[in-house]
């Protein structure tokens, strides 16, 4: 907040008819300058920070349900009575603030202390190794000493940098719009701090589920009584000649994000090989550093197949106003001396090319172990692999839906995230099956698509509102029943989405 905007709503020192806050009611106010929400829950009034603590999302324009508060931009979740952080992407709390109710009134003064965790008795397991630095990998550590874990916590990350956001790799950061130092998920000292023996550039050679323990690429065997697999996807390079030069570059690393901001930085043209969310999102990126952007892809409309011919086009065309030029219904043959050769015509003068073609998990370790594998590890509804004490979190996890009950695997990394949470949970004595419903989002320049749910294979979908106005709710079913939910416009329409979602669909 600048020191000339003023703060918005009541200033709660003051005090609000306590009658005014209905049940499930949430308002905005303020206690000096720190924006404040106070909301009803179960008869009772509770004041919390009003800032997610992710990106800074206006939690009173979200969701209030079942004591929790869920973010309208990337559906964090908070308690309303601590302000713990309870769902990804947000891991810190927010502040939570003492509620007075004097003569009617409700009073915010003064903020309450944070209350570290009291830990789960349950806990069982002394040794948790974890292969994979990623979203599902540090979520299971970070929330595993967050909340009160003893053992020994140990991440196995063959990347060279501590876990980061992953993706603004393909958004702001790529953008040029936002910081390195805004990366890192926690500074280094945290893992010091933690005691999360992180070891990067660390390659793992095997792991056998019988002695239980990992074996690393110089030779050190770990032991583990726990072994949380989260390694991730890797990008597909397709086998067409000329792709496989220095000038074209996959996303996936901050490191590969790093490589096409050099690559930007002395080109005036490039070609993105693929409509991908990623694809669209890089060339929005590229687009926004001056570059000319053109796309190249197989199908008629972009996120065709995903998200329906209606947001496909609403998309193309936000593209297409900002100077991105579409090459669409084309292959690529080829790429030679800068021009990319496609099966009709070619475009000339290409300085590098950034492919957007898909992911594909990387299960060898697993299937090195001998366990099920089918395109992904085959867990249960609790992540459970074949192998005893073996879970799997992330892209590489093929879990049952619990909309459908079919086998799914997911791609996305809020919801590898929440995976990696749900680990953490269940190490520390929690039990139930996995139901968090996948969610997303994707922007392009300052449009957001948001999308929860999985609708391969679903019925026709239903539009309520208007794409072209910015203003829809795109609603898929599967037998009478919801599987998924885009929205352009209407988070909160989302959020209740995400709710009907984890009670079945229904």
């Amino acid at each position: 907040m600048s020191k000339d905007e003023k703060p918005a709503g009541p200033d709660f020192t003051r005090g609000v008819l306590a009658s005014d806050i209905k049940e499930g009611a949430m308002l905005l106010g303020h206690v000096g300058d720190k924006p404040v929400l106070l909301a009803r829950s179960d008869g009772a009034l509770y004041a919390i920070g009003a800032e997610c603590s992710h990106y800074h999302g206006p939690l009173a324009e979200g969701l209030l349900a079942e004591g929790k508060v869920h973010c309208p931009w990337h559906h964090a979740c908070f308690d309303l009575r601590t302000g713990e952080a309870l769902a990804a992407p947000a891991i810190d709390p927010v502040a939570c603030w003492l509620v007075e109710e004097k003569g009617g009134k409700a009073f915010v003064r003064q903020e309450k202390e944070a209350v570290a965790s009291a830990g789960h008795p349950r806990q069982q397991a002394k040794r948790v190794v974890i292969v994979g630095g990623g979203a599902a990998g540090f979520a299971t550590a970070e929330l595993l000493r967050r909340e009160g874990f003893e053992g020994e916590v140990t991440l196995l990350s063959a990347d060279a940098d501590p876990p980061y956001d992953r993706p603004n790799c393909s958004k702001d950061y790529l953008a040029g719009q936002a910081p390195k130092n805004w990366m890192p998920l926690r500074d280094e000292a945290f893992y010091k701090d933690a005691n999360i023996d992180l070891r990067l550039k660390t390659e793992v050679a095997g792991f056998d589920p019988k002695s239980r323990t990992v074996v690393l690429a110089d030779g050190v065997t770990l032991a583990y009584d726990i072994l949380v697999l989260a390694t991730g996807a890797e990008p597909q390079r397709p086998a067409i000649e000329g792709l496989e030069g220095a000038d074209v570059h996959t996303l996936r690393s901050l490191d590969d994000a790093e490589a096409i901001i050099a690559a930007a930085a002395k080109a005036k043209r490039v070609a993105i090989i693929g409509a991908s969310f990623i694809g669209l999102e890089v060339a929005a990126s590229l687009k926004q550093r001056g570059l000319d952007v053109h796309v190249v892809a197989p199908e008629p409309v972009p996120l065709e197949k995903v998200m329906g011919a209606e947001i496909g086009a609403w998309v193309q065309k936000v593209h297409e106003k900002k100077g991105v030029v579409f090459h669409l219904g084309r292959e690529v043959t080829g790429f030679s001396g800068g021009t990319l050769h496609l099966d009709k015509g070619k475009l000339a003068d290409i300085d590098f090319v950034v492919l957007g073609v898909g992911v594909k998990p990387r299960t060898e370790l697993a299937e090195a172990a001998g366990l099920k594998v089918d395109n992904g590890v085959v867990t249960d509804d609790h992540l459970r692999t074949s192998a005893d004490g073996v879970y799997a979190a992330g892209d590489i996890a093929r879990y049952p839906d619990p909309v459908s009950g079919k086998p799914i695997r997911v791609e996305h990394w809020v919801h590898a995230e929440r995976q990696g949470q749900y680990l953490a949970r269940l190490i520390m004595g929690e039990d139930g099956p996995f139901h968090d419903p996948p969610y997303f989002w994707s922007s392009h320049y300052d449009k957001m698509i948001s999308y929860t749910g999985h609708a391969k294979g679903s019925d026709p979908h239903k539009v309520a509102g208007s794409v072209k106005k910015e203003d829809a709710a795109i609603r898929f079913q599967e037998g009478g029943r919801l599987v998924a939910v885009a929205t352009i416009g209407r988070d909160l329409d989302n959020l209740k989405a995400e709710q009907t979602l984890e009670h079945g669909g229904r």
